[in-house]
């Protein structure tokens, strides 16, 4: 089936995602009932942590963030050697306790800020500050501001570049911030706070783990460009926020290719999950990076193609999985897609109004752990006004 046929096929018709201008989206009454079922649930739910998880593996301290590659496994072969790899299948005895923190402080927080922002309840933002304080202020329980240990391979190494990516659900956590700052600016929580994050950007910015995820040509350094230029906007960093538009630019060059595909997510064992993840990052960078002088979206290279021709892409197999050409991928196959950033940001930012009725078609709250750790951007009030 070509791709016209496909959209015919399905009732999408190709004026819906291609000339169709987008009408006004109410986001906050949209999803107002949700956000305010988890927001309620997470006000029972105390700050946890890393230094709650022990991790007997790691070379830090107890507030040095530490994590297990994915991919790696013992080797039958050497059972007490180096670990190998396996790309694509995850292997379930590795150490995750922090990672899985910061994923509930990147689901929690922001819900949190969320319903402050739709309800004006103070009781919402209180919640929220005592993540932060905790997390990023209090001696005794802030994490310290850097990944130097981070998807360590066994037998390998203590950490890793490509561990940075394990900061992305901080990119939400870090819009949270600024919504509840610019709200209560007299609250203490919020200077100590920020301060963190200008600390971890000049790790992300300096170290050689963060120059090495900056320089990585995928999805790694989609989400290094992402985070910096979220953590420098936070902070007032223009020159940083500037260093990384112009990475995802040079990253856009190598990654889309002409037909809006994506050769190097394509070429892994999980193409469709590793597609819809980098094209979500992407879009994010579009959204937050793009000015009146300079659309994101719509840059290319002379033989390549631009972020939104890797949403026109990828939108036929969102909105009909069945069609995806590749074999299903190993892992997660099942959770995908759910409700993709990209579409809303797209539907926005290119006036596609069939990207916004399938938006709000599609899941937002994924239950699938695997799933949840490739989806950080949960809470679209955050970022659109609209």
């Amino acid at each position: 089936m070509n791709r016209r046929d496909f959209f015919l096929g399905t009732g999408l018709a190709l004026a819906a995602f291609g000339g169709a201008r987008a009408a006004p989206l109410d986001i906050a009454g949209i999803d107002r009932a949700r956000i305010l079922k988890a927001a309620d649930r997470y006000l029972a739910e105390a700050p946890a942590t890393i230094t709650a998880f022990a991790a007997p593996r790691g070379p830090g301290g107890r507030h040095d963030y530490y994590s297990e590659a994915d991919y790696w496994w013992p080797d039958p072969a050497h059972p007490k050697g180096p670990y190998i790899r396996r790309d694509g299948y995850s292997n379930p005895d590795k150490f995750t306790a922090h990672r899985d923190a910061l994923i509930r402080l990147g689901v929690q927080l922001p819900a949190l800020a969320a319903a402050y922002k739709v309800t004006r309840d103070a009781r919402y933002a209180e919640h929220a500050e005592k993540h932060l304080r905790a997390w990023f202020v209090a001696p005794d329980t802030r994490m310290n501001p850097n990944l130097e240990h981070a998807q360590a391979i066994i037998g390998v190494n203590t950490g890793r570049g490509i561990g940075v990516i394990d900061t992305l659900h901080l990119v939400e956590v870090a819009r949270a911030v600024s919504v509840l700052a610019a709200a209560r600016p007299e609250l203490g929580v919020y200077a100590p706070t920020i301060a963190w994050f200008d600390a971890y950007l000049t790790w992300l910015t300096t170290s050689p783990n963060g120059v090495d995820e900056r320089d990585q040509k995928n999805n790694h350094g989609s989400c290094w460009a992402l985070q910096a230029a979220v953590f420098a906007q936070l902070t007032g960093r223009e020159a940083e926020l500037d260093t990384a538009r112009g990475r995802i630019k040079a990253l856009v060059v190598g990654q889309i290719a002409a037909d809006g595909s994506q050769p190097l997510e394509l070429s892994r064992t999980k193409p469709y999950g590793y597609c819809l993840f980098n094209l979500d990052v992407l879009a994010a960078c579009a959204h937050v990076m793009s000015t009146p002088g300079g659309n994101v979206w719509t840059f290319k290279g002379e033989t390549g193609g631009s972020i939104a021709d890797a949403l026109a892409y990828m939108a036929p197999f969102i909105a009909d999985k069945t069609t995806w050409p590749k074999p299903p991928d190993v892992e997660a196959w099942d959770g995908w897609p759910v409700r993709q950033p990209s579409l809303l940001f797209g539907g926005l930012a290119l006036k596609r109004q069939g990207y916004l009725d399938l938006w709000k078609r599609l899941d937002p709250d994924p239950t699938e752990p695997e799933v949840i750790r490739n989806y950080p951007l949960r809470q679209p009030v955050l970022w659109v006004d609209a």
